[in-house]
């Protein structure tokens, strides 16, 4: 049967802030660099086209940028209509053109990115595929680990009582934060965990850009005893000369990447050898399109494969990655949508409808505090 050209028809942002039900803390907040988190602040895109397809996307930003990302979206939005929803590709370009001014990484792609993700969600329906099947997956479920038990606010009796939870309910690995400016409770937690867990459950820390070189390598040299998966953003994030040294000088792999905001400068990450597990945010560098050329620099450099956060898009993307990837497990974004992803034996299972798989709830849309629409619904 011939394609039929469709047009996008209809085009609406909303902005949304979910609140966290414990102000969340990790290494910045203890070096006084930021504030403890209290909330997450979403962009979503919700497009529908002439032939009457369409699909969800989001992005999010952290204690500050989420209203500048609603800002930009609003600005160049308005090109989408009439576009072919399939031409996914010429209409990224098309969107980032028309905002070059403010350049092309940060604020600008990040609004992007919840029209991007909207663009392949609705492709995956339009081909009756989730995402993961439209882009190829290599497997049909993902290692996956849990971070949000193991922040710093929370003690360690208590983080200990969330890493049972959460084998329980059928996640695979731990993740725990350090960077606290007491070196040796860092590592007391560390202990505490790795003895609760035992020796067999796959346990990752992450510093938050929290050590310099010099307190990288001795803490490194210090955590190799407890077998760790990796040790994530031990250096600040643009330092990919330090990760370089430390990713040699390590048996333990060292994983970073969430906090760039482009392809480009991931692509300085991954030519310095700075790292031996990447972790891109979809969200972060501009959605899917971009996702995917990163993934492919990556595979081709023999990296391993973490994404950060967003496990409802990230959960297709690693599933399509060549490399056996992990995804990470966070329960924050739950409410936000009507369905829920099942983790079972370690995994995390790519579901069997089509798209992203998720719908915005009821409870999504009462925290919308600002939408725009453009088109004709």
């Amino acid at each position: 049967m011939p394609y039929t050209p469709d047009a996008v028809r209809h085009v609406k942002l909303s902005t949304a802030c979910l609140p966290l039900s414990t102000p969340i803390s990790d290494a910045k907040v203890f070096t006084g660099r930021q504030k403890p988190m209290t909330e997450v602040v979403f962009l979503f895109a919700e497009i529908s086209t002439e032939q009457g397809w369409s699909g969800v996307g989001f992005s999010y930003s952290k204690r500050a940028g989420g209203p500048a990302q609603y800002a930009h979206a609003k600005e160049v939005a308005q090109g989408l209509i009439g576009e072919d929803p399939n031409d996914i590709a010429k209409v990224y370009d098309k969107l980032l053109w028309a905002g070059a001014s403010v350049g092309r990484s940060g604020v600008a792609t990040q609004a992007l990115a919840a029209i991007d993700v909207a663009l392949w969600d609705l492709k995956a329906k339009r081909a009756g595929l989730p995402l993961a099947k439209l882009l190829g997956a290599h497997r049909d479920s993902v290692r996956t680990y849990n971070t949000s038990g193991g922040f710093l606010n929370a003690s360690l009796d208590e983080v200990r009582d969330r890493a049972t939870r959460s084998l329980e309910e059928g996640i695979g690995g731990i993740k725990i934060k350090v960077g606290l400016p007491d070196s040796g409770e860092d590592l007391r937690r560390v202990a505490g965990v790795r003895e609760h867990i035992g020796a067999d459950v796959p346990l990752m820390v992450d510093a938050n850009q929290q050590w310099d070189r010099a307190t990288a390598l001795r803490m490194g040299r210090r955590l190799e005893e407890f077998d760790l998966v990796w040790i994530e953003e031990p250096l600040d994030a643009y330092d990919a000369e330090g990760h370089a040294q430390l990713a040699a000088a390590l048996d333990t792999p060292i994983a970073t990447g969430e906090m760039l905001a482009s392809v480009a400068e991931h692509v300085r990450l991954i030519e310095s050898r700075a790292c031996d597990i990447i972790q891109p945010d979809a969200p972060r560098v501009g959605g899917i399109t971009q996702f995917l050329r990163l993934a492919a620099l990556a595979d081709q450099r023999g990296l391993g494969l973490a994404p950060h956060f967003a496990m409802e898009i990230h959960l297709h993307l690693a599933a399509a990655y060549p490399r056996e990837p992990w995804v990470e497990h966070f329960d924050w974004l739950d409410p936000l949508f009507e369905e829920r992803l099942e983790t079972r034996g370690g995994r995390m299972l790519v579901p069997d409808r089509p798209g992203l798989g998720v719908t915005l709830s009821g409870q999504a849309r009462a925290w919308t505090t600002d939408s725009v629409e453009f088109g004709t619904a």
